[in-house]
């Protein structure tokens, strides 16, 4: 949604700039109406020296010669002269450093000012602050070696005086050496370095001169799947041009066709070349003229942005996966809804599980590349990407990249407005669904946090597989060191619910009204035969309840009674007894026709007799479904489960925690005095 919004707006801003003047940035330019600043920043921008052309019309000229110009670029080169940042400069420490930043790189150009011991500079600091700014359009790294750092390293090099070296690969292949190349001109000026600079960086490109070596050419088949030409009327081709033949060095072969002396252009013209300049790209799929799609500019940038998305490397890859994946995690700080410091935790974690996972499985991929029986793959993959990239809709993405990669203050803001209409959105969805906010303020969440890091200490983390079951971390203080020796930091949720099905689960009845003799030998007979009675009838029991029962699990019951039987009218002091007490008068005490008593021998030997919810503050009823918690008090099943599944796992009476084992309650066995009469 956020791209598709980037997407809208960048139209938006093209009608607008269309309304207020009249021209799209695909429109072209033409030089006549330029000034003579406009024409020369145009020029620089393109990398073409104009130091020896004093007139206006020669200046067009070589902005016509060097290709169309558009109205996006003028824009870009305009807005780029204005901007007054200062681009920094490499300051080396020593022989390492220099090693590992200019003689180990082997896809860039680099332009080192040594200074000798004891002398000055050979460019001053305001010309070198000006040559520094003038080789960076071209992604022309520069830096100072001071041989007062380092001296035995600038004797070994020979470094005697002040000089300036450029640093350039020395073969067409990827990866290959690099060969350092000593400024040997006299003067020492801005305009004659960097001549200097464009010639030994333009000698790289193969040039041909005449048709019969084009068609020779054109027609051979190697190692480059991909083929930029440039046919103009040049002598030396743009230095933009040169520095992106050092940058896809391995990936893309540079070709400068110069047409100045020919005679003969029917080749051109059998192989579609029809004007001049023309930057045409060969692939094995056809020819694509490139400059006639949406931001198809003749600068450095854009065709950068254009190559890239034709011919891409594994770590061009890899940065976008990681910017798409890092989007993605900051889009959690608004998700999230609660207190500020929850927000930013949440945010530090995703931050952190995304990345980690983002690095583990490129891992597979890498080593997946890396094996030999791949290139036919490698090989679909990249016509895939030729393909896809080719079209207008990729030139109208790779037009919006470079309008927000240059505008990012506009970028950020379109980003935060998002993130806080999503952040909108999901307060009111919560609202609308009636979800309780916990923890608002910071303090409280904090308080929660700590509860529940404590909790997970203290509590062992298992599931109920026989119940009730025996855990060894009351017995064994091990356990405990080891949870302290190796805490889970992870904010899954703490107790899982699962243990829920393990609890036990009956059903109440109530017995008919009996004598007094029937109920002292139902008494004594139930006591003699508790044990074995009691484990039969809740088995039974539970067998039969559980394939009715656990498939309305979770559901909770509306518009319909807790128990379809006909209501017990066992009292609730029941549960103030003591259990004994509570067994004697239940098979005593009832006499009347009217009154109906629990059947205690259907009730688990450890759970405390009651005959009252105390969530629902119901009686129950006789049929109704009960279910029992480690701590001995009973409850309807289906309060008890709506209530354990809302995050309260403990007893609602004694808050014993649900999920943990207490020692059950053993009956007391009647004494001869305490018998009922």
């Amino acid at each position: 949604l956020y791209f598709l919004a980037l997407f809208v707006l960048a139209r938006v801003f093209e009608a607008v700039a269309w309304y207020e003047s009249g021209f799209l940035a695909t429109q072209l330019v033409d030089p006549v109406a330029l000034s003579f600043r406009k024409l020369r920043t145009i020029l620089e921008c393109r990398g073409l020296g104009h130091s020896g052309l004093p007139e206006k019309k020669d200046v067009r000229e070589l902005v016509e010669k060097s290709g169309d110009l558009m109205e996006g670029e003028l824009y870009s080169a305009l807005k780029e002269e204005e901007a007054s940042e200062s681009v920094s400069s490499t300051n080396f420490s020593g022989e390492m450093h220099f090693y590992e930043l200019v003689e180990d790189t082997k896809d860039g150009i680099w332009l080192v000012q040594v200074i000798a011991n004891d002398r000055s500079p050979l460019v001053g600091k305001v010309h070198w602050e000006k040559m520094v700014k003038k080789v960076s359009r071209f992604g022309i790294r520069t830096g100072t070696f001071n041989c007062s750092s380092d001296p035995r390293y600038c004797r070994r090099r020979g470094w005697l005086k002040s000089t300036l070296i450029m640093s350039v690969p020395q073969t067409s292949t990827s990866k290959g050496k690099v060969m350092l190349k000593e400024y040997s001109g006299r003067k020492i000026e801005v305009e004659h370095i960097f001549k200097w600079i464009t010639a030994h960086a333009a000698s790289r490109i193969k040039t041909i001169y005449n048709s019969e070596h084009l068609k020779e050419e054109w027609n051979k088949s190697d190692q480059y799947r991909v083929k930029i030409y440039l046919f103009a009327n040049l002598d030396q081709p743009p230095a933009f041009f040169s520095a992106l033949s050092v940058k896809f060095t391995g990936r893309v072969e540079f070709i400068f066709v110069n047409v100045e002396n020919w005679d003969n252009k029917s080749y051109m013209a059998e192989i579609g070349i029809y004007k001049t300049p023309s930057y045409i790209l060969r692939t094995p799929e056809g020819i694509y003229r490139y400059g006639n799609n949406t931001g198809e500019f003749i600068s450095l940038r854009a065709m950068d942005s254009f190559l890239r998305s034709l011919q891409p490397e594994v770590n061009d890859l890899f940065v976008l996966s990681l910017v798409l994946v890092n989007l993605m995690a900051w889009m959690d700080l608004f998700i999230t809804q609660g207190a500020t410091i929850k927000r930013f935790v949440v945010l530090i974690s995703t931050l952190g599980t995304y990345n980690s996972l983002l690095i583990i499985s490129w891992l597979p991929v890498l080593g997946f590349l890396q094996l030999p029986y791949l290139d036919s793959f490698y090989e679909y993959s990249l016509k895939l990407f030729r393909y896809s990239n080719t079209t207008t809709l990729a030139s109208w993405v790779r037009a919006d990249w470079m309008f927000y990669s240059s505008h990012p203050a506009l970028f950020l803001s379109t980003y935060l407005g998002h993130g806080l209409l999503i952040d909108y959105f999901e307060k009111k969805r919560r609202r609308n669904n009636n979800t309780d906010e916990v923890n608002a303020n910071n303090l409280e969440w904090l308080s929660s946090l700590w509860d529940w890091y404590t909790s997970y200490l203290f509590h062992p983390i298992a599931s109920f597989q026989h119940f009730p079951f025996d855990s060894d971390w009351d017995e064994d203080p091990d356990l405990f060191l080891e949870r302290l020796a190796f805490p889970d930091l992870w904010l899954h949720p703490l107790i899982p619910t699962d243990y829920i099905k393990n609890l036990p689960m009956w059903r109440f009845k109530c017995l008919g009204i009996h004598s007094d003799e029937e109920v002292l030998e139902t008494f004594q007979d139930s006591e003699s035969d508790s044990d074995s009675e009691n484990k039969e009838v809740f088995s039974s029991e539970k067998e039969v309840l559980e394939d009715d029962e656990l498939n309305r699990f979770h559901r909770r019951s509306e518009g319909e009674p807790r128990c379809g039987a006909e209501t017990c009218s066992c009292a609730n002091k029941y549960c103030h007894q003591e259990p004994y007490e509570r067994k004697a008068r239940s098979y005593g005490s009832y006499s009347t026709a009217g009154d109906m008593e629990p059947d205690w021998s259907a009730w688990p030997s450890e759970m405390l007799h009651c005959t009252e919810c105390v969530v629902c503050l119901e009686n129950f009823a006789n049929g109704c479904l009960l279910m029992g918690l480690p701590c001995g008090h009973v409850f309807h099943q289906n309060c008890i489960v709506m209530w354990l599944a809302g995050g309260r796992h403990c007893c609602p009476v004694c808050r014993w925690a649900s999920y943990k084992k207490k020692q059950p309650y053993t009956h007391p066995q009647p004494s001869s005095n305490d018998a009922p009469s």
